[in-house]
């Protein structure tokens, strides 16, 4: 049997899990820049003394990046589980009502557009193996797919790691330049970098490069925004 073989654009597409992947990375980054950027522009307005600033963004950089990754670990790992017991209960149902689970499949085969006598040899040919049954009634009743599962492990690192990298990208500018010029570049190189992650996400998208960047841009700029108007406000309130 002859294989072809796919285009390399086309490897993306063979990961189920990279929606998952992109969806921490993304999340991670985008937070990090944003949260570390209303931080420390905060603070360096508030202070203009580099060592507190810089000590100040490795410290949000640190708990937040941790913060995140168990976050995303947990809420993971509590969605698998919720998803693991939905197929043990599914499972047990196919095991004590086998017709009534076919007769099920059959109506979900039908509803979804499947001749019913199609349906019908489709559903009998399933239930003759358990494995391929539950991935039908997996898929079809409980919208859930066995081998696209949750994993908490891999979700909690991207999240950390994408979290740190977009930390440090607002906080570089400050190890290299005088304070005047350095909270112009950060704010300058994390607007770039929005506009950047933005862009790249349209890879595994249909979506406008510039569209998709534009509006990374904005909605995450004005969340910069807020976080550094809401602690000029604090800072001034307090004195």
């Amino acid at each position: 049997m002859t294989t072809v073989p796919h285009k390399a654009e086309y490897v993306h597409h063979q990961n189920p899990n990279l929606g998952a992947k992109l969806r921490e990375a993304v999340f991670g980054i985008e937070d990090g820049m944003v949260s570390t950027l209303g931080s420390i522009t905060g603070i360096a307005a508030a202070t203009e003394r580099h060592f507190i600033i810089i000590l100040s963004g490795l410290v949000i950089v640190a708990v937040e990046s941790i913060s995140m990754a168990v976050g995303s670990y947990l809420s993971s790992k509590s969605e698998r589980a919720v998803n693991e017991r939905k197929l043990r209960e599914e499972r047990t149902e196919l095991k004590q009502y086998p017709e009534e689970e076919k007769r099920e499949l059959v109506e979900m085969y039908t509803h979804d557009g499947w001749p019913s006598d199609l349906a019908s040899s489709m559903a009998e040919w399933a239930s003759t193996d358990k494995e391929l049954m539950l991935k039908e009634m997996a898929y079809r009743e409980l919208k859930i797919i066995p081998e696209n599962l949750e994993r908490p492990f891999n979700n909690g690192t991207i999240m950390g790691v994408s979290y740190v990298v977009g930390g440090a990208i607002p906080l570089f500018p400050y190890f290299f330049f005088s304070f005047e010029t350095a909270i112009v570049a950060s704010v300058g190189v994390t607007l770039a970098g929005l506009f950047f992650v933005g862009a790249m996400t349209t890879k595994f998208s249909y979506r406008t490069w510039w569209k998709a960047g534009l509006e990374m841009l904005l909605l995450a700029g004005i969340a910069a925004g807020v976080g550094y108007g809401v602690g000029q406000i604090a800072d001034r309130w307090l004195q």
